[in-house]
């Protein structure tokens, strides 16, 4: 069913990776808004991909209880006057607001998510009771709120990184680093969000010994959102966020301690290994790692587990042709995910229907 007003509503730069395919397919026989939160780099990926958006919080928000409170109070009566004003048929997302605002206005919500309730305890209880449909891997435990679940065989990392949806560029990636060497990519997050209270990564002294371990193999760069001393500037590469998957495609290792770049390695045949407190709380994560072999999860209190795996990795013989027969047995499996969200969209609630009926409709959005 087209002709909808269809309100997307993107609160962090994971966010506009997983709908932009979506929002360009479904632009052409709808009406879309794009609404978004002031989040990191996501402005410059809006910009960068010429779509349309409307910034409702630019202010900077403080971390702070008192500080995170008053911004989501503010966001959300901001979006709630954008709902009264547009008028939207339907609200997508992964965001508490589309939840609050579609049940106020009875508007009926979709709810992407990809998280274990146990890993998003407060964001889950606020949200999903609310929201219309939730929306998530088959990897994804949605506790109770599964009978609301419409579950796909597929994550989110291939809604952009498919191969009907990327392809590499050489080009683009040597505007960083060249290609004539091999290089890995050590990606060092700020763990600041507030899912990551009490989260721990990759330290600076873990870093040198990572660094000392990787130069003898090729190029290193480093991709940090957090400040780094001047031992490991100089390894610091500034890469435009839309070039990212480009470089990331092109490099023969990632170490950090950020959940989505690893699993977004691990879809690009990239082997990884990812480093922090979430080991063993992601059911997709978990799923890339111990079906598909595709990265590897370590814990921080396990620091020598992680110098030991990379040590294994570098020593690993056809270590590419490996990884690469590993992406190509998972991309059998999955489904392009924005082929799949275009339609489930595009013809709710209708979609809605048809999945109760049949789950395994899902197939057909498989290549």
């Amino acid at each position: 069913m087209n002709n909808k007003k269809i309100l997307f509503h993107l609160c962090h730069p994971a966010h506009f990776h997983l709908l932009k395919n979506v929002i360009k397919s479904l632009k052409n026989t709808n009406e879309i808004f794009v609404i978004i939160k002031q989040k990191d780099v996501l402005v410059n990926l809006l910009k960068s991909s010429g779509l349309p958006f409307i910034n409702i919080l630019p202010e900077s928000r403080s971390n702070n209880f008192f500080g995170l409170l008053y911004n989501f109070l503010l966001h959300t009566f901001r979006f709630l006057k954008f709902c009264k004003s547009s008028n939207p048929d339907l609200l997508v997302g992964s965001s508490s607001q589309i939840a609050i605002i579609g049940k106020l206005l009875s508007i009926p919500s979709i709810n992407l998510n990809e998280d274990d309730v146990s890993a998003i305890s407060l964001f889950s209880k606020i949200t999903f009771p609310l929201t219309s449909t939730i929306v998530s891997p088959i990897s994804c435990d949605m506790g109770p709120w599964s009978n609301k679940s419409i579950k796909y065989n597929s994550y989110h990392e291939l809604a952009y990184l498919h191969k009907n949806n990327f392809t590499p560029n050489k080009q683009t990636a040597e505007k960083y680093i060249s290609l004539k060497k091999p290089y890995a990519i050590l990606r060092l997050s700020s763990l600041k969000a507030y899912h990551d209270v009490g989260i721990s990564g990759i330290s600076n002294n873990l870093a040198y010994a990572l660094i000392n371990m990787l130069k003898n193999h090729g190029k290193i760069i480093i991709s940090s959102e957090r400040p780094l001393n001047s031992k490991l500037d100089k390894y610091m590469v500034n890469i435009d966020p839309i070039d990212f998957h480009d470089v990331l495609y092109h490099s023969y290792l990632f170490i950090g301690d950020s959940q989505t770049v690893a699993a977004e390695a691990g879809v690009l045949g990239i082997p990884f290994v990812r480093f922090n407190d979430f080991v063993g709380r992601l059911g997709y994560l978990d799923e890339i790692e111990k079906n598909y072999k595709l990265g590897y999860g370590i814990l921080p209190s396990e620091p020598e587990k992680l110098v030991n795996k990379v040590e294994e990795l570098l020593s690993m013989r056809d270590r590419e042709k490996i990884f690469a027969e590993r992406k190509n047995h998972m991309l059998a499996n999955k489904l392009d995910l924005a082929s799949f969200l275009t339609w489930f969209i595009s013809n709710y609630p209708e979609s809605l229907v048809t999945l109760r009926k049949d789950n395994s409709y899902t197939k057909r959005f498989i290549s």
